[in-house]
């Protein structure tokens, strides 16, 4: 029974992490934009492996909610031709217009200030990836180890897709619709902990039966 208690300890460790979840309100994170025509659309797929076209127009809005189904959605101008209009096209390269909106005081973290609404035209590699883009344009962008966005300019200084309680969480922006229904916010991470716990038990339970068969 000794060589099953590291696992059950390591699986009572991540429990609460699932537990909170449960509970939590919402997240305070970076969430990823397609725009098209004059709709913002919750992307499918993270910057890190989303390629644009030349063209196309992406945003990235810092805020609390709870997934994508009420993320709030970037502000400000968001047309292609505006926001690219003194960039001219590079032989072998793409333009992508970039809109990063750094969300209102409400939802910002303890003690920082967001820094003013921006748009960037970046030019890159015509096979690079919307990080790679939005690293050209808004340095330093900081990651967690799951690869998820924290910081775009360094904003904010701290923090990474926390949880937020309701009281907490504030007044949140009532004007903008919800666009879509996909649920898929940094809790993917959490879901992932859920399931490194069921696994976890799993192997535990296994070791336990095997260790009373032999003793038999």
């Amino acid at each position: 029974m000794r060589r099953v208690t590291p696992l059950l300890l390591t699986a009572l460790c991540l429990l609460p992490l699932s537990t909170q979840a449960a509970h939590a309100t919402g997240y305070r994170y970076w969430s990823f934009w397609n725009r098209t025509g004059t709709t913002w659309t919750y992307a499918t797929q993270g910057p890190a492996t989303a390629v644009p076209s030349d063209g196309d127009v992406q945003g990235f809005r810092f805020a609390v909610s709870e997934g994508s189904s009420d993320a709030t959605k970037p502000r400000g101008t968001a047309s292609f031709p505006t926001i690219c209009a003194d960039t001219p096209t590079e032989d072998g390269k793409k333009r992508v217009a970039l809109v990063i909106d750094f969300g209102t005081p409400t939802d910002a973290p303890s003690g920082e200030t967001p820094p003013a609404l921006r748009t960037k035209c970046a030019v890159v590699p015509e096979d690079a990836t919307t990080a790679e883009a939005l690293a050209s344009v808004a340095k330093p962008l900081r990651y967690d180890p799951n690869a998820l966005l924290c910081a775009i300019a360094g904003y904010p200084e701290q923090g990474c897709g926390e949880q937020v309680a309701s009281g907490e969480k504030g007044k949140k922006e009532t004007s903008a619709k919800k666009e879509t229904k996909n649920d898929s916010g940094p809790s993917v991470g959490l879901l992932a902990g859920a399931a490194a716990v069921a696994a976890l038990g799993a192997a535990a339970a296994r070791q336990a039966r095997r260790r009373r068969s032999a003793q038999r």
